[in-house]
């Protein structure tokens, strides 16, 4: 491309250009990092909410062992992926003598929010092993 001798011609961007890109880029940079920082705070969340649901669960799961409950409130500490966990289980008794309900709720320390809650029911051995299964297949009606 030939111009008129003793013309001058910048070639390049202006002040004002430049000003507006970079603009644009710090949005979208600043969109991008707030976006990551949600993203793993919503992944450490379902963490802490699966750690505390299997916790809840493992916990109704030793009550069924024990076969004999008591009415009442129980806590105590669980160590699980490297954190303490505070369990509060409650057992009740229901309309049925043979089935008590338990509700377990967990939180990562003494007085905070629970994580997770999980109800649970517990049936009474004594009262289940008269009440044998009939029909021709075990277990069924």
């Amino acid at each position: 491309m030939s111009g008129r001798p003793g013309s001058r011609r910048a070639v390049g961007f202006t002040l004002v250009e430049v000003l507006v890109a970079l603009a644009v880029f710090a949005v979208g940079m600043t969109a991008l990092i707030v976006a990551g920082a949600q993203r793993a705070q919503d992944l450490s969340y379902l963490r802490d909410r699966t750690l505390a649901s299997w916790i809840a669960a493992d916990r109704i799961d030793e009550l069924r062992l024990e076969r004999h409950w008591r009415t009442g409130r129980r806590d105590g500490e669980v160590e699980m992926a490297g954190q303490t966990w505070i369990w509060e289980a409650e057992v009740v008794g229901t309309a049925n003598e043979a089935v008590h309900r338990v509700e377990v709720a967990v939180s990562r320390g003494a007085g905070a929010e629970p994580v997770t809650r999980l109800t649970g029911f517990l049936g009474d051995p004594e009262h289940i092993a008269d009440a044998e299964p009939q029909g021709d297949r075990p277990g069924l009606p």
